[in-house]
């Protein structure tokens, strides 16, 4: 099977659109536009820069944020069609995350995030002293409104699953929710930012919720044999769908909908009797005990050919038709058929092979190499803090620090503001309101 070869990929995640796909490996990193589902169109591939860990694009602009495993605690950003490095920043611990929006960069070590303009890459605010994550479990929104909210949500606690989130514009706190008895295993936002899933540890129960109020919206039974590692959580770009992927051969989606009022049918086989006596039984346990019996199950599966790789997931539409799409550190991307309307079992139309141990020569504008950084910055040596406050918002518990401006040797002046990008190369979004 595919998931059962020697592979070289060392990173995969897709851009905040789902319209590409980064690939970090042992000689480099690929970036892979997804509007086919025969042809996987290589845009770009770097074999210069070595083991690659986290390559994060920003939509489908030419910025890119890179992390090495050769240099663990630096954070470099590049204009790939350009073939320049805009600037590097190194940090105290090793990064474990990086998240991006049109507004913010977030990085994120064990114990603190870093959140950075993105159009001129100075530090903006830092949460300091938050619980141990060394899994760098973080999620920002990416809603693509350049005057919307960017909420950073992160673990509150390394003990019970605890939700803190975060204001990156206003830097301020906003909730906290708690949403599992265990630790956080995932998090992510829909498309617009409004609603929040979670997944802990055990990987058995996945939850949704209102990112103003904090209410839990629905909850979802992935399985009960067994506790798993659940390595993605991605909502449809429409809202409506959640994929949940695993250590397992199987990826859930769920659909987001209230079930509507409709006539109790009479049980037809024997599983149907089963969940209408378990029903009935879970409304006299008291509610810690009903959530052993959540009654929301899977709209639609897939299975992938192997279990085991960590991967990453994504729904989205290519040629008109809704797609379930898995990236795995097996090497391979596989796109599934999914029904929207009756879900069910997806279909496996076709997997592509990620990584070519050859050298494949691409035509960009530009050199492929990285031209010397035009800023570097030291993170603990060439920031001045302000004097440190803590938000007074309930549930808060973390130190947080405003900064002030990076100094001229750290960041560009203020008169020439370093732009990460133009409205050329990004033309304002508009918006249509009925």
């Amino acid at each position: 099977m595919a998931g059962n070869c020697e592979s070289n990929v060392l990173f995969v995640t897709f851009n905040q659109d789902f319209t590409s796909l980064s690939v970090g490996s042992k000689s480099g990193y690929q970036l892979y536009n997804l509007n086919s589902v025969d042809k996987l169109d290589l845009l770009y591939d770097n074999r210069d820069v070595a083991d690659i860990i986290f390559v994060e694009r920003l939509f489908s602009s030419s910025l890119v944020a890179l992390v090495s495993l050769n240099a663990p605690r630096k954070l470099k950003v590049c204009h790939f069609k350009k073939g320049t490095e805009i600037c590097n920043y190194s940090y105290g611990n090793t990064i474990l995350a990086v998240r991006l929006n049109r507004q913010r960069l977030v990085v994120c070590l064990e114990e603190a995030l870093y959140i950075h303009n993105i159009r001129d890459m100075k530090v903006l605010h830092i949460i300091k002293e938050t619980p141990p994550n060394p899994l760098g479990i973080c999620t920002l929104s990416v809603s693509s409104s350049d005057d919307s909210a960017g909420f950073l949500a992160y673990p509150g606690s390394s003990h019970i699953g605890e939700i803190q989130v975060f204001d990156t514009i206003d830097l301020r706190a906003v909730t906290t929710i708690l949403a599992h008895d265990n630790p956080l295993a995932a998090l992510t936002f829909d498309c617009n930012g409004t609603r929040l899933a979670s997944a802990s540890d055990k990987g058995t129960v996945i939850r949704v919720f209102s990112v103003s109020s904090g209410d839990k919206l629905f909850e979802f039974r992935r399985g009960m044999k067994r506790c798993v590692s659940i390595h993605c959580l991605c909502f449809s770009t429409d809202g409506q769908l959640l994929a949940a992927s695993s250590n397992t051969e199987t990826v859930h989606i769920f659909k987001l909908e209230i079930p509507k009022d409709k006539p109790i049918d009479e049980p037809q086989t024997l599983l149907d009797y089963v969940n209408k006596a378990v029903a009935g039984a879970a409304s006299y346990l008291p509610s810690q005990a009903t959530d052993a019996f959540a009654p929301i199950r899977d709209f639609a599966t897939a299975k992938l050919p192997a279990c085991g790789p960590r991967n990453t997931c994504a729904i989205t539409t290519i040629g008109k038709i809704c797609r379930l799409l898995v990236a795995s550190k097996d090497g391979y991307l596989y796109v599934y058929n999914l029904d929207i309307s009756g879900g069910g079992d997806c279909d496996l139309m076709k997997q592509h092979r990620l990584y070519d141990a050859s050298p494949m020569k691409i035509a960009t504008v530009g050199d492929i190499n990285c031209e010397p950084a035009t800023v570097t910055a030291d993170i603990n040596s060439g920031v001045t803090e302000n004097p440190s406050y803590s938000t007074s918002t309930a549930g808060n518990k973390h130190t947080t620090r405003q900064m002030s401006p990076i100094k001229d040797k750290t960041s560009p002046d203020s008169n020439t503001d370093l732009r990460l990008y133009d409205d050329n190369e990004f033309p304002p979004i508009s918006h249509q309101t009925e």
